[in-house]
This record gives structure tokens, C-alpha cells and sequence, in this order.
């Protein structure tokens, strides 16, 4: 089932933060985004099947950074008085449907320019999740989406990164290298919660 619903709008007030994530005034989506970037606060969730296969999707054409690109589950930002674990849980709903729980795992800085349009500074949440309900998809953020193994996602990382969205890009390999029993772990935990 597809949805074309508006979410997403370049006067919403984003957080902006020092480099160890303290809150140090706000601005718009668009102002965040213009010329080399202003940092601000965001996160990306990973959401991962029964059989552990990773879900990715791929970006509105209406995008103005990446569009077309292929990237996690899902990105995006809190708005001002948010917390980012409302914020990830609003967006799941927003662009996939989906009122999966979530595991915080990891948050790290990352710059990229996107041609001349724009560019993300970003410091960033990762979240992992496990994927029950089934998609509901937002066609005016999300183009199409596609599962993948681990190891697949790793092969074509490798093959062509240009295909994909930079910050998933260097999520996925810090995931990999250095939080790949977390995330394991959580998804264990996700699939069995206590109680």
C-alpha cells in the first residue's frame, strides 16, 4: 500500500549542535541543508526482517540532496522540543508505516556535499530495528524499497558506493566493523523482548 502524504517541509525547526551533541540554537531544513551545511541533529534506523535481511529504500526523485539514491530504512531529522526517540518513531509511521521498536546504537559526525545543490553536516543516531508490521509507503518520500543480506549490502557498498546515500555508506561499515554483535544482540532482544 503507497501514500503520497506531505512530511516533510524546508521551514521545519531543526536542532542544531555543538560536536558533543549539545543543543546551541535551532534553524530551518532548508537553511541546515544550504551551501557547505550547518551541523544539526539526526538519525538513520536500520530495520532488519525475521531472516535477518536488511530493508533499504530508495529516495524520492523530489528529493533535493541524493534523490534517487539508495539509502537505510530510514533518515531524517527532530524538530525543536522533539527527543530523537519520538522522532524516530514519528518517522517510521511517516514514510514506511510501521510502529516498529528500535535500539539506539551508536552516534558519530559525517559532512557530505551534494554537488552544488547542498550538503549535509550532520551528527547522527544510529538506530537499529526489527521490521513486524508490513510497509506502508509514503510515495513522496520513498521511490521504492528492496531487502538485501548483510553480506550483499556489503558487496555492492564496495562495487558502487555511488549508488547509495553517504551516510549510509559509512553507517554501514562502522556497523559492520565495530558494532555487528550489538547489533545482533538488539535484534535478539527485539524479537524476544523480556516480560
Amino acid at each position: 500500500m503507497t501514500e503520497h502524504v506531505r512530511v516533510s517541509f524546508d521551514d521545519e525547526p531543526l536542532i542544531l549542535v555543538g560536536a558533543d551533541d549539545e543543543p546551541v540554537g535551532f534553524e530551518t531544513k532548508q537553511r541546515c541543508h544550504e551551501g557547505e551545511g550547518i551541523r544539526h541533529r539526526a538519525f538513520s534506523v536500520f530495520l532488519f526482517d525475521a531472516a535477518g535481511n536488511v530493508l533499504l529504500q530508495q529516495r524520492s526523485a523530489q528529493k533535493r540532496l541524493w534523490p534517487l539514491v539508495w539509502s537505510n530504512a530510514c533518515c531524517s531529522h527532530p524538530r525543536r522540543g522533539e527527543s530523537v526517540a519520538d522522532a524516530v518513531a514519528r518517522r517510521l509511521r511517516e514514510e514506511l508505516g510501521v510502529a516498529d521498536a528500535t535500539t539506539y546504537l551508536f552516534k558519530f559526525e559525517y559532512h557530505a556535499r551534494y554537488r552544488d545543490l547542498g550538503a549535509e553536516h550532520e551528527l547522527c543516531h544510529v538506530y537499529v530495528g526489527r521490521q513486524r508490521s508490513p510497509l506502508r509507503l509514503n510515495a513522496n518520500e520513498i521511490a521504492a524499497v528492496r531487502v538485501c543480506t548483510p553480506a550483499e549490502l556489503d558487496r555492492e557498498i564496495e562495487s558502487r558506493a555511488d549508488a547509495y546515500s553517504p551516510w549510509l555508506d559509512l553507517e554501514w561499515r562502522r556497523m559492520r566493523s565495530s558494532h555487528w554483535p550489538a547489533v545482533e544482540a538488539a535484534l535478539q532482544a527485539l524479537c524476544h523482548p523480556a516480560g
